[in-house]
């Protein structure tokens, strides 16, 4: 306990805005989980509650890795004005997706009725500018000089941020099909939890894993991979592992 105390005080100091947005989203799942434990609400075959709580704790990750790195670029303009977006923008997805949850209806690809489409787009939009501004702290981070920082784990920084701008893109691959499944329709047998499907390929897979580089390169390379070249190779090994898609229109 006294080392993730000393890492969530050591984030808060970072950054403040990101450390309590990324704690409310982290609690905000606790309690989803405690209601999926007795309302079975069911979507395409999954516990409707999964979804939102997979997307908090993601946030949740993705806040406190940004929350870490943005300090090093000692930006403190830049840095407000991307933790506020951050909070702004990623909140009103997780309370979007939660109340259609709750509804026990699609959030994402749900277009049955304007109002859902024009949501489901709001949401792409969403996504697209976090993007942009995840890239944006990519670009400083390459511009920038970092003396202070080890080359192995800046390295690790910017090709975390890489892949996950790499592979959030991934989602307007989803959208474009209005499906993350190829071979066959959304819902049927998945992984308990993660819903990835059991039966199809699925685009969720390559996604996650891309944009979760984010956060274990950067770790990996502060404790484990003190080395430029290991680092630029696990992420090529990241792409190519993520790449893999099954080309079958059938089961696998």
């Amino acid at each position: 306990m006294t080392f993730v105390t000393t890492f969530l005080n050591e984030i808060q100091t970072r950054n403040e805005l990101l450390f309590w947005f990324g704690l409310c989203c982290f609690v905000f799942a606790l309690v989803l989980f405690s209601i999926s434990i007795w309302d079975d609400i069911m979507v395409l075959g999954s516990n409707a509650w999964y979804k939102p709580i997979k997307f908090a704790l993601s946030t949740t990750l993705f806040s406190w890795a940004m929350a870490w790195f943005l300090f090093y670029l000692d930006k403190p303009g830049f840095t407000t004005f991307f933790s506020w977006s951050v909070i702004l923008l990623l909140g009103f997805e997780i309370l979007y997706i939660t109340l259609q949850a709750n509804r026990g209806e699609l959030s994402h690809f749900n277009t049955s009725t304007g109002l859902t489409s024009n949501l489901y787009s709001l949401m792409a939009i969403v996504a697209t500018l976090v993007t942009l501004l995840t890239a944006w702290a990519g670009v400083e981070f390459f511009r920038g000089t970092f003396d202070d920082l080890p080359d192995h784990y800046l390295w690790s920084i910017r090709c975390g941020i890489l892949l996950f701008v790499a592979f959030s893109l991934k989602g307007f691959v989803m959208g474009g099909a209005n499906s993350h499944n190829i071979g066959g329709d959304m819902g049927g047998e998945g992984l308990p939890f993660l819903n990835w499907s059991t039966l199809f390929g699925d685009l969720r897979v390559a996604h996650f894993i891309g944009m979760h580089a984010l956060q274990v390169i950067p770790l990996l390379s502060f404790y484990l991979l003190r080395s430029t070249r290991i680092n630029q190779t696990f992420m090529s090994i990241t792409i190519s592992t993520s790449m893999l898609q099954p080309k079958s229109s059938g089961r696998y």
